[in-house]
């Protein structure tokens, strides 16, 4: 048999496992007043057997016929020398067979016919005197007591030799479980008898106990609270069943199996107590390495799901301090009850800044921020655990009152600092902390997991740092590639580029206006497909040829026919969609004849005065660089349209980050837009409207690059 040492926080076999403890001592038990052979006492296992119809204490016979015994045969037991009457007359019985048959308790004798339809059970018998009792007050009367103890086997047949012989050792092992009796009539309730199976499970002899009270078993490590329990119902005179860690003699722990039920004589006094007593050390030992088998298992799988759903979250950020906060909110609270993530505004530095904080109460965090230094500082190149932190501040910041508050007010209890790498390179550290306290004790396990976490955050916060310099490098150029406008006599210009926010590379968007030689202005917005260093070049690239080609004064469809040749012929771009417009001078009546070509752009629109609306949308062509080259060579040339505008007229032209967004209907996009500026004053100024246009349109997260130009003709 297995022993388990007394260890701390061992605890006992919950309720729910008692039915198979139970399992192990399917028992029923009898005391038998040898002097009267009256039944005196029964245990529940043996009161099923009789149901109500009988109450203690009753004759043998009497209860034998109630509980519907007969022998193999079918002859009711009070007719034969049944195995009650034997140990009631003082003969030990070591194994008897005997039969359940409802049939028998309604008092005949049991047919064949009869047997096969009750379906009769079988038990065996063993009974004992209870002999070798104490001669002290009180334990005289168990001189003239018998224990009878029944065990039941379902389904077996009679003739089954094998079978008989399987019930014989449970009858065997029947006489081997440990019985005691105690006195509750005597001050703390002393054991009066034990048998020999209780000295071979503890150690103590008949002499060591008798007299004493079954607390001599408890031990350092015994649960107090099932101890309470015990008490409670044996002041309450009820059945009790639990199991709980006792000791033997030697000092050496076992987990026992205890049932205690009262004895009550004819009158219902309280007489004696009876308990059985199983080692179940060995089953319990199994079902505590399946229980942490099992908790180690789930375990493992919280933790995976952790580690892919902080893989999830951070891949989709859309920079170094998303990647931060989306790690910190990750964690808490199912691995911390605080987080602190804290990077090096660059690799190598020493100092520092604090990016992230979360904590299970939100006041926590402001405390996070106010802390400054945590314990013990930055990560450095190892993972740290420290397992206990010191309760009170001073310990921490001796020289520092302040931070000794907050560390006092956010009662911290342990810690994992672990440093945050990437390439090689400490990019920052990873600070999980747990609160008294109610905040678990970190162990070496909690430390892989956190590593493995801050392993996954470096790598995330490395690429969003790499494409956060990327990025801020192309929006530079193409900030640079973007015209100043001019100020233009007889126009007004307004113009706004808003870069893209949600993880995309900066576009190839861009506008420009530009007074040419013979009086006219042209006006161009266009869009380069792709969001990256190579499209912002392929940008500026564009603008330069139709600023050339718009200066030797060709018309706007020639324009876009050259821009398709060169951009096919030298490959400067993939393809582009764009705009171009030549807005001649004005007539003695202030009147322009605004000219216009449009390589699959979204169509601008024109605000009269009067406050009509129109849409440019005549003679539209396919994008540059999408099908063959354009141009009197080839036979092809884009198409032009004209339109003549009265002073005070606006233009907007715009790229479709204002538009086509994802999630939305571009339908409806469009049509916001053009409420939008169809309800613009008559004569709104161009810086008007542009802000009134994006203060309507402008979506709250830009999913790609917008450029938006506005021009008014005063005269």
């Amino acid at each position: 048999m297995t022993e388990i040492s007394g260890t701390a926080g061992v605890a006992p076999v919950a309720a729910a496992d008692l039915p198979r403890v139970l399992h192990g001592a399917p028992a029923a038990v009898l005391m038998i007043d040898l002097t009267t052979r009256e039944v005196v006492y029964a245990n529940a296992a043996a009161i099923e057997l009789t149901g109500d119809r009988v109450h203690l204490p009753v004759d043998v016979d009497a209860w034998g016929d109630a509980a519907g015994l007969t022998d193999l045969g079918g002859q009711r037991m009070s007719e034969t020398s049944s195995p009650l009457s034997l140990v009631a007359a003082g003969v030990p019985v070591s194994g008897e067979p005997v039969a359940v048959h409802d049939a028998a308790r309604r008092g005949s004798t049991v047919t064949d016919e009869q047997r096969d339809a009750s379906e009769g059970r079988l038990l065996w018998v063993t009974g004992f005197g209870l002999t070798g009792a104490a001669p002290t007050a009180g334990a005289a009367g168990l001189e003239s007591r018998a224990l009878v103890v029944f065990l039941q086997i379902s389904g077996t047949e009679h003739g089954d030799r094998r079978q008989l012989e399987v019930l014989r050792d449970r009858a065997v092992v029947a006489t081997e479980m440990s019985f005691t009796i105690t006195d509750p009539r005597q001050p703390d309730d002393p054991l009066i008898w034990v048998n020999p199976s209780f000295t071979r499970l503890t150690g103590y002899s008949y002499e060591d106990v008798v007299g004493r009270n079954c607390r001599l078993l408890q031990g350092p490590n015994t649960d107090r609270a099932t101890v309470e329990r015990i008490a409670d119902a044996l002041s309450r005179r009820e059945p009790f069943t639990s199991v709980l860690l006792n000791y033997r003699k030697d000092g050496s722990a076992y987990w026992n199996q205890v049932s205690i039920s009262p004895v009550f004589d004819g009158a219902g006094e309280l007489i004696n107590f009876v308990g059985v007593q199983n080692d179940v050390t060995e089953r319990v030992t199994v079902e505590q390495e399946r229980a942490t088998a099992l908790a180690d298992a789930e375990s493992s799988r919280s933790q995976l799901r952790l580690l892919a759903e902080a893989t999830t979250q951070m891949t989709e950020a859309l920079g170094v301090g998303d990647a931060c906060a989306r790690l910190a909110r990750i964690v808490v609270p199912q691995l911390a009850d605080l987080c602190v993530v804290d990077l090096l505004e660059r690799p190598g530095a020493s100092v520092p800044t604090r990016l992230a904080v979360a904590a299970r109460d939100a006041a926590d965090e402001d405390r996070l921020r106010r802390l400054g230094e945590l314990p013990d500082g930055p990560a450095g190149d190892a993972p740290r655990l420290i397992a206990e932190l010191p309760e009170r501040g001073a310990e921490r910041h001796p020289d520092d009152p302040a931070s000794a508050a907050v560390y006092d007010e956010l009662r911290l209890r342990s810690a994992m600092v672990v440093p945050i790498r990437a390439r090689g390179r400490v990019l920052g550290t990873l600070t999980l902390l747990t609160q008294l306290p109610y905040g678990r004790r970190y162990g070496s396990r909690d430390l892989h997991l956190a590593a493995d976490l801050a392993g996954r955050a470096g790598l995330t916060v490395d690429n969003a740092r790499l494409y956060e310099v990327e990025h801020a490098a192309a929006a530079t150029l193409q900030r640079s590639l973007l015209p100043v406008v001019p100020e233009v006599t007889g126009l007004q210009v307004a113009a706004r580029y808003l870069v893209g926010a949600d993880g995309n590379q900066v576009g190839g968007d861009w506008y420009d206006v530009l007074p040419l030689p013979d009086g006219a202005v042209g006006i161009a917005v266009g869009d380069v497909v792709g969001h990256d260093l190579a499209a912002a070049a392929a940008m500026g690239q564009l603008r330069g040829v139709v600023r050339s080609y718009a200066w030797e004064g060709r018309g706007p469809g020639s324009v876009l026919d050259r821009c398709d040749q060169l951009v096919q012929g030298l490959e400067m771009a993939a393809m582009a969609t764009a705009f171009y417009a030549r807005i001649e001078p004005p007539d003695a009546e202030g009147m322009r004849v605004v000219r216009y070509a449009n390589a699959g752009h979204p169509a601008p629109l024109v605000l009269d005065p009067d406050g009509s609306l129109r849409r440019l949308d005549e003679q539209r062509s396919p994008m540059i660089g999408a099908v063959p080259m354009f141009g009197r060579s080839s036979g092809r040339v884009r198409a032009e349209a004209e339109l003549t505008c009265p002073p005070g007229s606006v233009l907007l032209l715009y790229t479709d980050g204002l538009t086509d967004m994802v999630g939305h209907d571009a339908d409806e996009r469009t049509d916001l837009l053009e409420r939008t500026v169809h309800a613009q004053r008559p004569g709104v100024e161009a810086e008007e409207l542009v802000d009134g246009v994006l203060a309507a349109c402008a979506p709250t997260r830009l999913s790609d690059d917008v450029a938006l130009l506005a021009v008014r003709l005063t005269a």
